[in-house]
């Protein structure tokens, strides 16, 4: 898993409540058995007309102003519905490096530390000032600053967040579940020495 310590990006504003996990990546994608691959589909439903083929340009992710954006800004409840780990696989193959939203689904939120992404609860009155500071007619770029936690922009903005230590660390330093245990990994191999079995 890729380190998360600061990141800059354009900002994409999705303003809808309860956005569920199949909105994120329909159930129809979920049969690849990769990682990869799945940001094709991410917001399948709402990024295409009928039949997959034609872009809908009503759909913010499609518009050209926010192309290239790894920041999604959105409301409450965000990765609501299943607990499919596809959901993060597919914002994160997309781009999306942080989801800044004031309330996620606890399975979703825990999915995404597991898988790169930062997830940061805001309070309703912080999100819906990202989204006015957005509509000023210029892109919003922001500095996601995982250490310090903080938010910041070029023009003085200041948001501070806070993440539960471990999961902070775990991503500082791109660990997995895998990573986590990997890191005992000499403690493992003298355990089962002493035990025989190896």
């Amino acid at each position: 898993m890729k380190p998360f310590t600061k990141h800059t990006g354009l900002v994409v504003p999705l303003d809808k409540n309860n956005v569920d996990t199949d909105q994120i990546i329909p159930k129809q994608f979920l049969k690849r058995i990769e990682r990869t691959g799945f940001g094709k589909y991410a917001f399948y439903d709402w990024r295409y007309l009928e039949g997959g083929i034609q872009p809908n340009m009503h759909f913010v992710l499609n518009l050209p102003e926010y192309q290239g954006a790894t920041i999604l800004l959105t409301r409450n409840n965000f990765g609501c519905g299943s607990s499919r780990e596809h959901a993060p696989w597919a914002l994160e193959d997309f781009g999306f490096r942080v989801i800044l939203a004031s309330g996620f689904a606890d399975i979703f939120y825990n999915n995404c530390f597991k898988n790169g992404l930062l997830p940061i609860r805001l309070d309703e009155q912080q999100i819906t000032g990202l989204f006015e500071l957005e509509t000023l007619g210029k892109p919003l770029r922001l500095t996601v600053d995982l250490e310090n936690e903080v938010i910041t922009d070029d023009a003085g903005l200041r948001i501070g967040f806070a993440v539960d230590a471990f999961r902070r660390d775990c991503l500082l330093k791109g660990l997995d579940d895998i990573g986590i245990t990997l890191q005992y990994e000499n403690k493992i191999a003298e355990y089962e020495k002493q035990y025989g079995t190896v």
